[in-house]
């Protein structure tokens, strides 16, 4: 049954990676722009930030679609949803009124239109999806299950 929940895991991890990175690569200077709302980042790294996002929440997807690295790749994506986690409660905790820009868009909205509790509600069942693949990476219809035959 273990594996059952693990695959159900890292597919759905992967749609929300695979959404995420689609939402946002089309448009690369809206992502910059989501990125530079946070004030977090020195201007200099906004751009690769913004830029390069896209591409890593897709490498992540295709790599739980097929099922490679599970482990490594639920790592990296825990520590990525930890950070994006830390930033939204941030610009939260700072008064400051964006659209996290998670799944595209971004940027400052009205106060009336933030949504930060949910969003960090959001991201904490994502990453417990995360967690969960750290700890039972195995998962059916993966290459990692074929290349350990």
């Amino acid at each position: 049954m273990q594996e059952w929940i693990s695959t159900a895991a890292r597919l759905g991890l992967a749609v929300v990676w695979a959404w995420a990175g689609l939402a946002k690569i089309s448009d690369p200077a809206v992502a910059a722009q989501a990125v530079r709302a946070y004030r977090i980042l020195p201007e200099g790294l906004v751009k690769p930030v913004g830029y390069g996002l896209p591409f890593l929440e897709l490498a992540l997807a295709l790599l739980l679609m097929v099922g490679l690295g599970v482990r490594i790749v639920a790592v990296i994506s825990a520590l990525l949803l930890l950070t994006f986690i830390a930033g939204i409660s941030s610009a939260w905790a700072r008064g400051i009124s964006i659209d996290c820009g998670c799944f595209g868009g971004g940027g400052a909205v009205d106060s009336s239109k933030t949504q930060y509790l949910q969003e960090i509600l959001r991201d904490c069942g994502f990453l417990l999806l995360a967690l969960w693949l750290v700890f039972r990476p195995r998962s059916k219809a993966s290459l990692d299950a074929w290349l350990s035959l």
